[in-house]
């Protein structure tokens, strides 16, 4: 399937996902979003896909912020469906796919851009990058989920003082708080994403899928985390996987997963 505002490259069992509005500092739009959500459906269903790495064009931005063109004008009740369908059909969706993604932030990630990369499953970021949510600068308060996800990575107390100040932080500031796992160059950060996607690739793909659940579990209103990891834990047993897994073990060689 071709978009209009992104690339998708593959190269054996890693996808390579790239935000490509360059002039717009790969903003995100209606349109972005919606070919965003179709492209990581297409990709979690490709069984072939282990990892995805999320990124945007250009060496400026991951993506700058939201398109404040397309809501300047909405009323009470367009701004809160804004804000649910965008995190039903983009944010949410990512957060919980089964194929781990990560965030290859290779420039500013503002307002929805941190957002979105908040919602992958964990964060990588240039020497360059620099991160926030400035949205109170508009007089709006981050819709897309960025008042959860923020202080759940770096606590309440510095998530209240980035989003009530709007400040931009650098990429060895948000490094230090916990937002981002690692900071590297700018010209080597695919190549040290694509590192850390070849060690998940390795491991058992069914596995990772529980793993993911179990732990976002722990966020979820309502749902015990504990209860969640004894489940999948158990489900696991059930699976080809397992069995190639301790066999191999026992047989001191490397498994071979094939996701069943």
């Amino acid at each position: 399937m071709s978009y209009k505002n992104i690339l998708v490259t593959f190269t054996k069992s890693l996808a390579l996902l790239t935000i490509n509005r360059p002039t717009k500092l790969n903003a995100l739009n209606k349109e972005t979003i919606h070919e965003l959500h179709l492209a990581l459906e297409e990709l979690e269903n490709n069984s072939e896909i282990r990892v995805i790495i999320l990124t945007g064009s250009g060496e400026k931005a991951f993506v700058a912020g939201a398109d404040i063109s397309e809501f300047a004008h909405f009323s009470v009740e367009e701004g809160a469906q804004l804000a649910a369908q965008g995190q039903e059909t983009l944010f949410n969706f990512v957060e919980n796919l089964r194929t781990p993604v990560i965030a290859a932030i290779n420039g500013f990630a503002l307002g929805g851009g941190l957002e979105l990369a908040m919602a992958c499953h964990f964060r990588v970021a240039s020497d360059n990058a620099k991160m926030g949510l400035p949205e109170v600068t508009l007089g709006l308060i981050p819709g897309y989920g960025g008042t959860q996800r923020l202080p759940q990575l770096v606590g309440k107390g510095r998530a209240m003082e980035m989003i009530l100040t709007a400040g931009m932080i650098p990429a060895e500031e948000a490094h230090r708080i916990g937002l981002v796992n690692h900071v590297v160059p700018q010209d080597e950060l695919l190549a040290f994403c694509e590192s850390i996607a070849q060690k998940i690739i390795k491991n058992a793909p069914i596995a990772i899928s529980k793993a993911i659940n179990a732990i976002n579990a722990n966020f979820k209103e309502g749902v015990n985390g504990f209860d969640t990891e004894i489940k999948s834990f158990g489900r696991c047993f059930g699976t080809a996987d397992f069995k190639e897994g301790t066999t191999a073990f026992l047989e001191k060689r490397k498994a071979v997963f094939t996701g069943e």
